[in-house]
C-alpha cells in the first residue's frame, strides 16, 4: 500500500458506482472511478453543479460512463425517489460511496424532515440511501459500501439525550458526532452483512485534512474569525485529489478489508497516502452502534432486510 495512488486502481470496467457529492472529494472520486472504466452516477441536489461536474470529467475522460443523479440529501422523500428511479434503470449496484456532507453551520439548521442539518445530511441521509439501495447492492458483483468519515470523529460522542442538538447546539461537536455516526454505521453495516449473509462489504475512510468546498458550503454567514481561519487553513491542507485516495483505495483495491478504516498515513492521519488506521475507540462500541442503528431506522423510516 506504500504510496498508493490512482495509478494503482484496478480496471473498473463493468462495475457500477454511485458517489454522493458533486464537488471536492466527490468530484475527485467520481473522476478516478470514471477514468478506471466504471459506470458512475454522481449525486447531488444542484443540477447545474451536477452538469458542470459531468462536463468537467468528460473533458478529462472523453469516454467516461458518467451521469448526474438529482437527490437532495436533506430530504428523505428525495432520497427514496432517487432510489426508486435508479431501481427502474438498473438491476444491480457494485459500489456506493457515501461522501457528501455539510460542516459546522454557525447556527442550528434543520433538514426538510426536521433533523439537525449535520446529523441529517452527513449521517442519516446516507443511512437511508444505503437501506433503499441494499437490494441492488445484494445483486452486485463483489459490492462495497464506503462511508466517508473525518478526523473530527476522534472527538465525537453520540449524545442520545440530545441527538438533534435541540437543547444545545455547538457547531463542531455536532459535526464530530455526525462523522462518528458515519463510522459506526460503516462498522455496524459490516457486522450485519456478515451475520445475515448479505454479501456486501462495508468500509470506512477519511480524507485527513484536505482542501474541499466542505469548508465553505455551510449555510449562513460565517463569523469573521471563522472565515479568516478557514481561508488560512486552505493553504495548509492537502489537495482534494490526495484526500480522496483513502476512499478510492477502500472502494477499489483487492486488499481493502471489509470492516476496516482507511486514512492518510502521515502526520497523525492528516495527510499522505492511504493506510489502514485504527478507528477511534468510541467508533468500535458495538452496543452504542446497535442502539444508534435502531433509532436511525425509526427516524429514517427504513428497515435493513
Amino acid at each position: 500500500m506504500t504510496h498508493w495512488t490512482t495509478r494503482d486502481i484496478p480496471p473498473q470496467h463493468g462495475r457500477s458506482a454511485i458517489v454522493t457529492g458533486t464537488g471536492g472529494l466527490g468530484y475527485e472520486t467520481a473522476l478516478a472511478l470514471a477514468r478506471a472504466g466504471a459506470s458512475v452516477v454522481i449525486v447531488g441536489r444542484n443540477p447545474a453543479r451536477g452538469a458542470a461536474a459531468v462536463a468537467a470529467i468528460g473533458k478529462q475522460v472523453p469516454d467516461a460512463q458518467l451521469r448526474f443523479g438529482e437527490v437532495d440529501l436533506a430530504s428523505l422523500a428525495s432520497i427514496s425517489a432517487f432510489a426508486a428511479r435508479l431501481s427502474g434503470e438498473q438491476d444491480s449496484l457494485d459500489l456506493l460511496v457515501n461522501n457528501a456532507g455539510v460542516m459546522t453551520p454557525p447556527k442550528r439548521c434543520v433538514t426538510h424532515d426536521g433533523f439537525e442539518l449535520q446529523f441529517g445530511t452527513n449521517y442519516l441521509s446516507h443511512f437511508a440511501l444505503t437501506a433503499h439501495l441494499l437490494p441492488l447492492l445484494k445483486r452486485g458483483h463483489q459490492p462495497r459500501v464506503i462511508t466517508v468519515g473525518s478526523v473530527a470523529a476522534r472527538r465525537g460522542a453520540i449524545d442520545f439525550d440530545d441527538l438533534q442538538a435541540e437543547r444545545s447546539y455547538r457547531p463542531f461537536p455536532v459535526y464530530a458526532q455526525s462523522k462518528l455516526a458515519c463510522l459506526m454505521f460503516a462498522f455496524e453495516l459490516s457486522r450485519r452483512s456478515r451475520a445475515r449473509g448479505w454479501g456486501v462489504d462495508s468500509l470506512a475512510a477519511h480524507p485527513g485534512l484536505s482542501r474541499t468546498n466542505l469548508l465553505y458550503n455551510a449555510p449562513g454567514r460565517q463569523p469573521l474569525g471563522t472565515y479568516m481561519m478557514r481561508r488560512t487553513l486552505r493553504f495548509l491542507l492537502q489537495s482534494a485529489a490526495q484526500g480522496a485516495l483513502p476512499t478510492l483505495f477502500a472502494a477499489t483495491d483487492p486488499g481493502a478489508r471489509d470492516g476496516a478504516h482507511y486514512g492518510p498515513d502521515r502526520l497523525w492521519g492528516t495527510r499522505g497516502h492511504p493506510a489502514e488506521e485504527t478507528p477511534p475507540a468510541q467508533a468500535r462500541d458495538a452496543a452504542v452502534a446497535a442502539r444508534l442503528w435502531q433509532i436511525s431506522e425509526e427516524l429514517a423510516g427504513v428497515r435493513y432486510e
